[in-house]
């Protein structure tokens, strides 16, 4: 047996076949070529069956018994539905257009009862029946467009209830035939071939969904939002569209979005756990992208949808845009669905039972059943699945040995060696166990009781022989302790990385802790204490003796006989130095506690000096004292390798001048001992001068390379310290918090030529005293354009929220999961919720950043403009505009706008994505083409909204040449308007062409005479043009990309007209004849003209006659 496939981590669940309903069909009788199956329904109790004789069979779910038959003798059976919400009543429509409801009456034992008759739809193949979700109403549709609903009466509520007064109606008749109906709050989905409308069957009105027609048989249904923070949410519809697309909408019937499946649907197929034949295994080689036209869509579990073809089943999670599994199942004709279960009709008459487990369950359930070569075969196929903590809830380990030990050595050898690789990778309970269990393993022996308790046995040496060393070494003198470190420079070994040294003596001192409790009669070993000052110690020593050595170290004067007598003079004053260096080594070790308090006192001593408004308003006076502040908290609290740079770059301090008064000595030194030898001065100046260029170049050099880490010498930045280096009191720990975080909002830092450098400088060795919400303001605010300053910050808090068992989610790759366990973190604090957030950025891509809309106000536009892509961000910021309702879409927008300048980066970032191509819209001299407003854009409700934001004068004139330039005419004409540019609105119409643009309700309309003849005469003007672009093809098809019907054209004749109606036709004449236009008017214009002609003296006459009638009423009331 060759080596299974794993599925890749993305997939989680599998479609299972555990019944066989093969003896059901034989003792139905429908497994013969007489008489078979055509139809099915399915409810919590019930599986209807639909036969080609008539007959209706009721078979009850428990046991597979069948419980009625129900005869029709007007045809076979076409369609049947179960009602949602009372099981006692079904509905069978049959072949000749009958459509019969039935009140099973099992419950009170009675016989069945046709409750509800319709031959409303006589002659016609009824193709969907879709019950009320509240009351007895059925609705039906068929291949000639008409969709009709069927009132059915009960005897439950009594004599006389059955009768029902008008039971059947006409509902409408769409322009082909139904495709599929869906029923949900009051609204009626109908989709037809070539359309899909919505319908409030309380107030009889009717939408369209979307504005593009298809040609073919495409499902539509609703998904209701009942789950999680989605609950009193209206329902979304999903419609389908051609080339495996899905068009997402809102209740009110608006499109929200597109999904794309046909690139995901090019993952290869997981294959159906069934029992009828050979366990089929995964195949990882990739489909080619498939084109699917989906014939139904049906709500299917938790929150997914469920599509089929003849050989295959879809099955998608549309609110991140993915498919969670698709199988093949070959010869598929319909297929019924309640909740996971699924079961079909093949066109041989054959059922099938699926049901959509996730692979754990579905390994359960096989064990349970005892199919242990199938279960082995899940187990080694979803090892990611299995693996996992959660997953032993389902399958406990011991399970997991025994299946392995149930396969049988000879023909399963290769499958049980792969289990047995699978049992290896096997994580506990859950994650918090994992870790405990990892911890003790690692220092004690232990054994899991029944009630799940830890029963830990310590080992020799661990934790009792740890405190008894821990108390050991508190007994020992100072000096003992010092005496463990060899500070001896040539006995120092070189530690390349000191955060290493650090990580080993932490590994250390926690080895007699693996549950980390903190202990308050523990105190830190004095190795961890003391590692800080070795390290200070050795790097000061190691620099002062290189220093040393470029003094000493010339070759000119080794070779002269007169340096070598005088040598034993100077290696006695440098050994007597580095005498006193010991001795001020071992005289000034820093104590942790007198830090603190040093570090306090600074602290105290600066928040006192704050508080002091002359100083809190200057921010000269502000910058040094936290200048001074920040001297005293490098020393302590910063890095080891840059605590003597940090020290050195605010001047120069006490080891600095001690340094440089030995080293002017060394070399005074150096010029007595020389003039003594009679060594001419020039000599002696010149090497004076090249030791201290040498020694400032190095000096360079050191500072530069502690300053710019990252650019010096091609070695990577400084790690981002997210713990404190030491334990910090609380309260000392909230003031530094206050100054670090004061201190990095004012920009004080030393190097002001570079901000952006200065602030990445300080964020990475102390963000962990920082206050992350206010970091996150300030990296909006003053750093948005700086990429180096949102990435540090960022990989300050993915190193924060590591530990977080969200991050396990993530990983795993399922979105949908991803976001329940976030929306599980309420409340939400914003910097932790945004790493989270760009980890699942950064897995997902586009799909992610549509559904972080659930997280705003805590996650803001800017925070997701800094982490996503400008087409991602475009995606997120339509979405969640759209979340609103329709009337504070535009209030909501206007809040977003933090600064105004957005506004302005918003459209051009609109108008560049997703747009039809200039060349189509615009034409060589920059005119607007014909017809070209009607290409769709993508983000078009977005437009129109931010074209009407309020702004000044200057930004409309701006925004107005965006559109212009980008031929997004609808938004120009509408900026023109607000400019009062009418005159530029009228030239772009005429030359679109297009007279719906005056006549709809927000049309532009001329509000004078002056304006009318202005219009007339450029509509004459653009006439030709407009022609010959017509006759020439300039646009060829390109229209398709919008709707080809865009009204009627804009000439002299129908422009009259509208004067006329505006007007009279007589001063439309008028005008006309003042603009110099001969125009004949057609005959269909004549008999308009003459009509309005007619209306208007009637109106003159009715008006004439009330006004005679209100005269001679008020007479005779003045008399």
């Amino acid at each position: 047996m060759p080596l299974i496939p794993v599925v890749p981590e993305n997939h989680s669940h599998v479609l299972a076949e555990f019944d066989c309903l093969d003896p059901l069909l034989s003792a139905l009788r429908l497994d013969s070529g007489r008489l078979k199956c055509t139809c099915l329904a399915v409810s919590r109790k019930w599986l209807a069956l639909g036969t080609s004789a008539g007959g209706l069979h009721l078979i009850q779910k428990e046991g597979w018994k069948q419980r009625l038959i129900l005869t029709h003798k007007e045809g076979s059976i076409a369609q049947v539905a179960c009602c949602p919400h009372d099981e006692d009543f079904i509905v069978v429509a049959t072949s000749q257009g009958l459509v019969v409801v039935w009140e099973l009456q099992l419950e009170r034992r009675g016989r069945p009862e046709r409750v509800g008759v319709s031959w409303e739809h006589r002659g016609q193949a009824i193709t969907a029946l879709c019950w009320d979700t509240s009351a007895l109403r059925v609705f039906v549709g068929d291949t000639g467009g008409k969709v009709s609903f069927l009132r059915a009466g009960s005897s439950k509520m009594g004599k006389g209830s059955s009768f029902v007064i008008f039971p059947v109606q006409t509902v409408t008749t769409v322009d082909s035939r139904v495709v599929q109906l869906g029923y949900q709050d009051g609204r009626l989905l109908i989709s037809s071939l070539s359309r899909c409308y919505l319908c409030d069957t309380e107030r009889e009105k009717f939408w369209r969904v979307g504005n593009k027609e298809r040609d073919g048989e495409y499902g539509a249904c609703f998904f209701p939002q009942n789950r999680g923070l989605l609950v009193g949410q209206p329902p979304l519809l999903y419609s389908a569209r051609p080339g495996s697309r899905i068009w997402e909408a809102s209740f009110n019937g608006e499109v929200l979005s597109t999904h794309q499946f046909k690139q995901p649907l090019a993952c290869p197929p997981l294959p159906l756990i069934t029992y009828r034949d050979e366990p089929q295994h995964y195949n990882p080689v990739p489909k080619s992208p498939q084109s699917i036209a989906f014939q139904k869509l049906l709500y299917f579990g938790d929150q997914n949808l469920l599509t089929w073809t003849d050989s295959a089943i879809y099955i998608f999670t549309p609110q991140n845009g993915q498919v969670l599994l698709w199988t093949e199942v070959k010869d598929l004709v319909d297929i019924a669905v309640y909740r996971n279960e699924l079961f079909c009709l093949h066109g041989s008459g054959r059922l099938s039972h699926l049901s959509l487990l996730s692979a754990e369950r579905c390994v359960e359930r096989l064990l349970r059943r005892e199919s242990w070569p199938l279960a082995a075969l899940v187990c080694c196929m979803f090892q990611h699945t299995i693996t996992t903590s959660r997953a032993r809830k389902a399958i406990p380990i011991d399970r997991l040995e025994h299946l392995r030990s149930q396969l049988s050595s000879s023909t399963h050898l290769e499958l049980s060696s792969q289990l047995e690789d699978v049992i290896t990778k096997l994580e506990p309970l859950d994650s918090a166990s994992s870790s405990r269990r990892s911890s003790i393993s690692s220092h004690e022996s232990f054994n899991v009781l029944d009630c799940g308790i830890y029963r830990v046995i310590s080992r020799r040496g661990s934790q009792s022989d740890e405190e008894t060393s821990s108390l050991i070494n508190q007994s020992m003198s100072e000096e003992e302790r010092l005496k463990e470190f060899s500070f001896v420079q040539d006995d120092d070994p070189v530690d390349p990385d000191p955060q290493s040294s650090e990580r080993v003596e932490a590994e250390r001192s926690e080895q007699g802790l693996p549950f980390h409790l903190p202990l308050s009669f523990r105190p830190k070993p004095p190795r961890i204490a003391l590692q800080a000052v070795k390290d200070s110690v050795s790097s000061f020593v190691k620099k002062t003796t290189e220093k040393i050595n470029t003094l000493q170290m010339n070759s000119e004067l080794w070779q002269r006989p007169e340096f070598r007598d005088s040598g034993h003079s100077e290696m006695s004053a440098s050994a007597s130095y580095s005498e006193e260096m010991d001795n001020e080594v071992y005289d000034e070790l820093p104590n942790s506690e007198a830090d603190m308090q040093e570090l306090r006192s600074a602290t105290e001593r600066a928040i006192s000096q704050i508080q002091d408004p002359l100083v809190l308003l200057d921010p000269v006076c502000l910058g040094e004292t936290l200048q001074d502040w920040l001297a005293v908290l490098e020393r302590i609290l910063g890095p080891v390798e840059h605590r003597p740079a940090a020290a050195g770059d605010s001047n120069v301090d006490e080891a600095g001048k001690e340094r440089w008064d030995y080293l002017n000595s060394c070399s005074e030194q150096q010029e007595e001992s020389l003039f003594s030898s009679g060594e001419p001065t020039e000599s002696i100046a010149e090497e004076k001068r090249e030791a201290s260029r040498e020694l400032e170049e190095k000096e360079d050099q050191c500072d530069s390379t502690e300053k710019k880490p990252d650019v010096s010498n091609g070695s990577p930045p400084d790690p981002v310290r997210v713990e404190s280096p030491k334990p910090v009191p609380s309260d000392l720990l909230a003031n530094l918090t206050q100054l670090a975080t004061l201190y990095t909002e004012m920009s004080c830092f030393r190097n002001q030529e570079n901000r952006v450098l200065g602030c990445t400088t300080f964020l990475r060795p102390y963000f962990f005293l920082l206050d992350h919400e206010r970091v996150r303001r300030m990296c909006l605010l003053c750093y948005q354009d700086q990429p180096e300053v949102q990435s540090c910050f960022m990989e300050a808090m993915l190193g924060l929220t590591q530990s977080s068992k969200v991050v396990e989610v993530i990983q795993r790759g399922d979105l949908l999961r991803s976001l329940r366990s976030l929306r599980e973190l309420q409340p939400w604090s914003a910097p932790p919720l945004l790493a989270h957030l760009h980890r699942l950025y950064q897995k997902h891509g586009e799909a992610a950043v549509r559904s972080f809309t659930q997280f705003y106000p805590t996650i803001t536009p800017a925070d997701v403009m800094t982490m996503a892509q400008q087409s991602h961000f475009l995606a997120y910021l339509d979405n969640l505009v759209q979340s609103q309702t329709e009337e504070h879409r535009l209030s909501f927008l206007q809040s977003l706008l933090e600064p105004e300048s957005l506004r302005q980066d918003w459209l051009e970032l609109a108008l560049t994505h997703d747009a039809p191509q200039r060349c189509d819209t615009l034409s060589s001299d920059g005119q607007p083409r014909w017809h070209s407003h009607c290409f769709s854009w993508g983000y078009g409700r977005l437009l129109s909204l931010l074209i009407r934001l309020p702004a000044d004068l200057s930004s409309k004139q701006k925004m107005a040449e965006t559109c212009r330039s980008h031929g997004y005419w609808t938004g120009y004409i509408y900026l023109c308007c607000e400019l009062r540019c009418r005159k530029e609105a009228f030239a772009t119409i005429c030359r679109l062409d297009d007279i719906s643009l005056m006549e709809e309700a927000d049309g532009v309309v001329p509000q004078t005479l002056e304006e009318w003849k202005l219009l007339i005469q450029l509509s004459q003007q653009c006439s030709s043009a407009v022609d010959s672009e017509q006759v020439t093809g300039v646009n060829g098809s390109s229209l398709s990309n919008g709707s080809a019907d865009c009204g009627g054209k804009i000439s002299p004749e129908n422009l009259t007209l509208m004067l006329a109606r505006t007007a009279g036709p007589d001063r439309a004449m008028a005008v006309l004849e003042e603009c110099g236009v001969q125009l004949v008017l057609s005959p269909h214009s004549k008999l308009v003209c003459e009509l309005l002609r007619v209306t208007e003296k009637r109106q003159r006459a009715m008006i004439q006659t009330m006004l005679e009638r209100c005269d001679r009423f008020l007479w005779s009331q003045h008399a």
